[in-house]
């Protein structure tokens, strides 16, 4: 069930035309400006675009507009699950990771996750319930479930477009659900937890 759910919306999303893709994202950062202060803080994790995942472009501009600092998802060839995060800026060179998706170097400084103010984070698709799909590597829920531990209060808005949300999610015990997921059309308020916040 969840393999076919993650075919079917990974479809949808690399159906989408480079202009459909450009438009979802700058609809998405007007959504996003209706949260108050989220774009005020200093340090995002952000995410590169690949498989039809929603423009995030427009977003990286806007912050780097705001002089915020980003960071990228680095994930361990050695570690399953292990993610960490690297500055991302003009000067930053990116290489291919082992799922071919471009990541900083290793020259670009680390932030450990819960010193972040806000992660976006990406999905496959999304319930009401705060479920999330993601790729099937596990790398978010293991990062989420290691935010929620530590007790450090760290935003996490889920970013996606508006066909990414379904009717049920199919929930393993290990999944971790999100609070606040954002698409093109409006700011989805859910369900879920993250670091035990109602």
């Amino acid at each position: 069930m969840r393999s076919q759910l993650r075919k079917k919306i990974r479809s949808l999303r690399r159906s989408l035309s480079d202009d459909d893709q450009h438009k979802a994202g700058l609809d998405l950062l007007e959504q996003l400006k209706t949260i108050p202060e989220i774009l005020s803080y200093n340090s995002y994790a952000l995410y590169l675009p690949s498989d039809g995942e929603i423009d995030t472009y427009p977003l990286i501009e806007e912050l780097r507009s705001c002089s915020a600092e980003i960071y990228l998802p680095v994930v361990d060839p050695d570690l399953p699950r292990v993610m960490q995060f690297r500055k991302f800026d003009e000067s930053t060179v990116l290489i291919p990771n082992k799922y071919n998706i471009p990541e900083p170097d290793e020259t670009n400084p680390i932030i450990q996750p819960d010193d972040l103010d806000v992660i976006f984070a990406p999905l496959v698709a999304f319930d009401l319930e705060g479920n999330r799909l993601g790729m099937g590597g596990g790398y978010y829920d293991h990062l989420f479930k290691s935010l929620r531990l530590s007790g450090r209060e760290v935003t996490v808005i889920g970013l996606a477009h508006n066909f990414q949300l379904v009717d049920s999610v199919p929930a393993d015990t290990w999944d971790e659900k999100l609070k606040t997921v954002a698409t093109p059309l409006r700011i989805y308020q859910l369900a879920g937890k993250i670091n035990g916040s109602e």
